[in-house]
């Protein structure tokens, strides 16, 4: 199955990524990750921006209120969901200038997880850790290049996680109390279509893929088959989403960075698509 996106804003980010619908926030957030922007969609298609620093690599809410950034070293928590609300920092959680925080989610706990990358990428820089409730990181998964994709099985039990330089998503098994273990390949990319980047899973069990230089997001089926394709004007596609009052509308990030914009003019902007399959409500954070 083919589906075309179509565009919901103009080019609004440089690099766009991290879509989270919330319904108490009142509809949809994402970030301009390296102007360090979050930014909130209104009902016409206009957009707030609120800067929290050099960067901003995630947001998403908490249980208790408010809501959670990770920033380029630190994560910012704020108690009101407002997108000004004030926000307070869990501490800097390491000193290197040259790695920064990249894409990262909750588990069904509530636990909230965070992947590192080199600002130049080099292989085996970052890292995949996970919060305490004072919001110290324990790495999970070390020596990764590229953190990117995480979401789980609607049944709680599988995660599902992509680093884009090794080309695969690849899954784990969850448990509550004893957290991700035996990572193995589920899917792997094949390089001419381009690179695992952010990713979402809808309430079949569905995993969405965003493909950086790939301009499209592939579905692939819970044992790892392709069955649909959503296209896009754009090449560099970074994450998805799930939502609108019924979750059943597909946010899209794209960036504009090192983009022609004469050959694509419409890199940066944020695009949608209607699958005809509903996802679930985003995994919010107890810290």
């Amino acid at each position: 199955m083919t589906i075309t996106a179509y565009t919901v804003t103009d080019p609004v980010t440089e690099h766009g990524e991290g879509p989270v619908w919330c319904a108490r926030w009142g509809g949809l957030r994402f970030v301009d990750m390296l102007a360090g922007e979050v930014l909130a969609l209104g009902p016409g298609g206009d957009v707030r921006r609120r800067r929290v620093g050099p960067l901003a690599a995630v947001v998403r809410p908490r249980v208790s209120g408010g809501y959670v950034v990770a920033a380029e070293r630190e994560l910012l928590l704020a108690d009101s969901d407002d997108l000004d609300a004030p926000l307070r920092s869990l501490g800097e959680a390491w000193t290197d200038p040259a790695i920064r925080m990249n894409e990262g989610g909750c588990d069904p706990g509530g636990r909230f997880y965070i992947g590192s990358m080199a600002y130049d990428a080099r292989p085996g820089r970052g890292s995949f850790s996970v919060a305490g409730p004072d919001g110290a990181l324990r790495v999970v998964l070390p020596e990764v290049t590229i953190s990117n994709g995480f979401d789980f099985s609607p049944d709680g039990r599988l995660a599902y996680y992509a680093d884009t330089a090794t080309g695969r998503v690849d899954v784990l098994d969850y448990d509550p109390d004893g957290g991700l273990s035996v990572r193995r390949p589920f899917v792997t990319v094949d390089p001419a279509r381009g690179a695992p980047d952010g990713l979402t899973v809808d309430a079949e069990g569905g995993v969405w893929v965003a493909l950086w230089e790939g301009g499209a997001v592939h579905r692939y089926a819970p044992d790892g088959r392709l069955d649909a394709v959503v296209t896009l004007p754009v090449r560099k596609v970074t994450a998805v989403a799930f939502g609108g009052e019924s979750l059943d509308r597909l946010f899209i990030t794209t960036s504009a960075l090192d983009v022609d914009r004469a050959e694509q003019p419409l890199a940066g902007a944020l695009f949608a698509a209607d699958p005809g399959i509903p996802g679930r409500e985003v995994l919010p954070t107890t810290l």
